[in-house]
């Protein structure tokens, strides 16, 4: 898991405070230009399908369940595809967490319409609670990221994978 920033971003930074802007990692920047990028494209989801179906023989993906997906996709939610134990969670959070932007366009359109049903689903449940509420996630770190965090405290934290609470 990667962690932004290295430098500090203080919370409320405005006019010359906002120099820290300036200083945020390359790729926090291009990971919020991706994702605006990938949720605007309107592309034909049966010639990205046969695209990601291709990608995935190469990377050693089960047969099976490229096929399983490939046939059933359009009758299950993106959500529950994510959900399943299938290659998607783990080339999708892979792909973000590490920037491939071959195995992430590929997956472009899965991103779109999970992007979507989360909103949507966010939208409705949030219309029935009248207060926030606190979920909890665990997640294993690594001694410098764990630090990283540490540091950040206050500061800017963004995460490059769909965070599956």
């Amino acid at each position: 898991m990667s962690f932004v920033p290295k430098q500090i971003v203080e919370e409320g930074a405005t006019g010359s405070d906002k120099n820290n802007l300036d200083r945020l990692p390359p790729s926090y920047m291009y990971s919020i230009i991706f994702k605006d990028i990938i949720l605007e494209i309107d592309e034909d989801d049966e010639k990205s399908m046969n695209t990601l179906v291709k990608f995935c023989q190469k990377q050693n993906i089960s047969e099976t369940q490229i096929n399983e997906f490939k046939r059933e996709y359009h009758s299950k939610s993106a959500f529950w595809w994510y959900t399943k134990e299938i290659f998607l969670y783990g080339m999708l959070n892979r792909g973000l967490r590490s920037l491939d932007m071959e195995a992430m366009c590929k997956l472009g359109f899965f991103i779109r319409s999970l992007h979507l049903q989360l909103k949507q689903l966010h939208q409705e449940q949030s219309a029935s609670f009248q207060t926030a509420f606190t979920v909890y996630r665990g997640q294993g770190l690594s001694q410098p990221d764990f630090q990283n965090l540490f540091d950040s405290k206050g500061g800017l934290l963004s995460f490059n994978n769909f965070l599956s609470t």
